[in-house]
């Protein structure tokens, strides 16, 4: 077993507040609450320590999708390990029925390994007003068998399921997916405020990033937007990348759900940490270019090329908001979410030893995982 770390004198964020001039004890694979005589010392001064990000929706990166083969998804998940994500759920997009059962069961294999927090199917029941970067010609109306069939698939690791609630069987399958502990998500929904509430009221807890692909919001008709951002029971996704969300859209969400309510997600697909180019997301063709990702036929926006640590740094040095709400945002809600809080999502002993180092200016230095450097800072 590797020598116990101090990483001492950074600027550290717990779940209290900022401690400055901080320290991190990291034995083994988990933090500790006191170090040993012999516990190697490691000077951090001049850099934030914050929590490994938890990032809830993500399609892939580096080259790779979710919808591929096990390496595939191995090199998304490094990809995004590289740049502070050290929890990360699989996302899947609109596909034929037959591949999203085959694809559950190879993503939950790697769920149990660990490799991944859970799977995330992001269509096929969604509406085809909204679809987004979704192939119409496979949605389908939220049948509460369909949906059964496809979290049973998953063997317990279905985290998540975007539904257009308003759909028919959306209400019904709602509440299943409440029944088997997965959270029903709002999202590429065409739904009225009213509608949006029912769906709430049925037991849906998140809204898949919003104001992004659902109606808008108006001051006659308030659609889904007023309704998620008010009820405290639902956590916002939001993408913070400069191309999904103006900074003033960002800004209200963030204010007007609080800091509690809010995760910040990639929406990451391939081309994330890889580059410009031809891809293809699902079945469709995507032109990623200056790092903006649209299908090739429409031109709909086709998720991002996102990573936290730029999200991190974006919503700091950009956004103008708290570095404590943005850890939470990018950390402890998505945790909680996800039911893995009590593992990761803060520096409190007992936890895994999963940490960001940041400089003064916030851009990434090093990243740990379980108490290894997958980014080593090279600080000695």
């Amino acid at each position: 077993m590797a020598p116990s770390k101090v990483l001492a004198g950074a600027r550290v964020v717990l779940p209290t507040g900022t401690v400055t001039d901080g320290r991190v004890i990291v034995d083994g694979t988990r933090i500790a609450g006191a170090a040993p005589q012999d516990a190697e010392i490691i000077d951090v001064r001049g850099h934030w320590l914050v929590p490994g990000f938890v990032d809830m929706h993500n399609h892939g990166g580096g080259g790779a999708s979710f919808h591929g083969t096990a390496d595939e998804v191995l090199t998304a998940v490094r990809t995004h390990r590289l740049h502070g994500t050290t929890t990360i759920v699989a996302s899947t997009v609109t596909a034929d029925p037959v591949f999203l059962t085959q694809q559950a069961g190879l993503l939950s294999e790697l769920a149990e390994q660990g490799d991944i927090a859970g799977i995330h199917f992001e269509g096929p029941f969604i509406s085809p007003c909204r679809k987004g970067a979704h192939s119409e010609a496979l949605l389908r109306d939220p049948d509460p068998a369909e949906v059964r069939k496809l979290i049973d698939a998953a063997r317990g690791r279905a985290k998540m399921v975007t539904l257009a609630t308003e759909l028919p069987g959306g209400i019904e399958s709602v509440r299943l997916l409440a029944e088997h502990g997965v959270i029903a998500a709002i999202g590429h929904t065409d739904a009225t405020y009213e509608q949006t509430v029912a769906a709430i009221d049925a037991g849906a807890t998140v809204a898949t990033h919003l104001f992004n692909a659902m109606p808008q919001l108006g001051h006659r008709a308030p659609g889904p937007v007023a309704a998620l951002l008010e009820d405290e029971r639902i956590t916002v996704e939001l993408i913070d990348d400069g191309t999904h969300l103006h900074p003033a859209s960002l800004r209200l969400a963030f204010r007007h759900a609080g800091a509690g309510r809010v995760a910040f997600i990639t929406d990451a697909m391939d081309a994330a940490g890889f580059g410009d180019g031809r891809y293809v997301l699902g079945p469709l063709e995507v032109e990623v270019s200056e790092g903006v990702a649209r299908l090739v036929e429409g031109g709909s926006i086709a998720g991002s090329t996102l990573t936290l640590d730029r999200a991190f740094q974006r919503a700091v040095t950009v956004d103008g908001l708290p570095v404590e709400d943005v850890v939470a945002a990018i950390s402890a809600n998505p945790a909680r979410l996800l039911g893995v809080y009590d593992r990761v999502g803060s520096l409190e002993p007992g936890k895994d030893a999963d940490l960001v180092l940041l400089d003064a200016g916030f851009g990434l230095k090093g990243v740990m995982r379980r108490g290894a450097w997958v980014v080593d800072p090279q600080l000695g």
